[in-house]
């Protein structure tokens, strides 16, 4: 069976990171390996939480891993709390990294052009090297900006227009050139105007294509659904299907969650209940 580590934290409520990434790639034929940095009672979005770092003790994860001869087809990395913890990513890539397997790195730093409360310039210049050495990146529109080194406010005050989304493929152009061999830059939910309607799409830009998927916008953001996407993705070129199938597979998976959660007015923090729609994946 194939392997992909998971290098995220593990939040009792929020349905994100490590809850959300375990079924999906599990429901995909996939053995999921969690490598925690952290245990929190709920994800950060609510009021009150407990966390647990665990800096301290990924490499002991690594360790253990290389002296049981373990290898991975696949690699994901999602929220990482500072610099150190990029640290223990980099050295984990040093022991499990190769031409056989792919690493997708979600650069969580914010969104909606905000920055997350742990920002700091060290952790965006880390989040630069760790993203220059992936297969695939995941960044929002926020995420993206960050890692270019554009400005946010300008670029969604073209989103009524034509040309918005070649905007958004030159930003990854930025990225992309900073890449240390082929790379996609796969930016999630790309919010668009036109007429009258909404629309919400995810734009994937490498050296070599281009894909867009998008579906209507209900107007709402939910806890974990990135972290969904992201699993879906990993999963989906790990087992073979080209960029453009991943998008599709990840956006029929949470398409009906997300209107569903919108409709029944649940609280953003909670997430969706994709629970209920891993079937689509097998």
């Amino acid at each position: 069976m194939k392997k992909i580590a998971l290098i995220n934290d593990l939040s009792g409520f929020g349905k994100c990171s490590l809850t959300a990434a375990i079924p999906v790639i599990s429901v995909m034929g996939i053995q999921a390996c969690p490598l925690p940095t952290a245990v929190l009672s709920a994800q950060t979005g609510f009021e009150s939480y407990y966390c647990d770092d665990f800096t301290d003790r990924m490499d002991y994860f690594t360790k253990e891993w290389k002296k049981m001869g373990e290898t991975f087809d696949g690699i994901y990395s999602g929220y990482l709390a500072g610099p150190k913890q990029i640290e223990k990513v980099l050295y984990f890539l040093e022991q499990f990294r190769n031409e056989n397997n792919l690493y997708l790195a979600d650069p969580v730093m914010g969104d909606n052009g905000r920055r997350i409360c742990i920002f700091t310039e060290e952790l965006l210049e880390g989040m630069k090297e760790l993203t220059g050495r992936a297969d695939v990146v995941t960044p929002n529109l926020t995420e993206l900006c960050l890692l270019a080194d554009v400005d946010y406010s300008r670029i969604i005050s073209h989103s009524h227009k034509k040309d918005y989304k070649r905007r958004i493929q030159e930003i990854c152009q930025k990225v992309l050139s900073k890449a240390e061999g082929e790379q996609t830059v796969l930016v999630t939910g790309i919010v668009r105007t036109e007429g009258n309607s909404e629309y919400i799409g995810n734009l994937a830009v490498s050296q070599t294509e281009t894909a867009y998927v998008e579906t209507l916008y209900t107007g709402m953001g939910f806890s974990g659904t990135g972290d969904l996407f992201a699993s879906v993705i990993c999963s989906s070129l790990v087992n073979g299907l080209s960029t453009k199938q991943a998008m599709e597979k990840a956006t029929y998976f949470l398409q009906d969650a997300i209107e569903e959660a919108s409709a029944e007015k649940i609280p953003r923090n909670h997430g969706v209940h994709f629970e209920k729609y891993l079937s689509r994946l097998l």
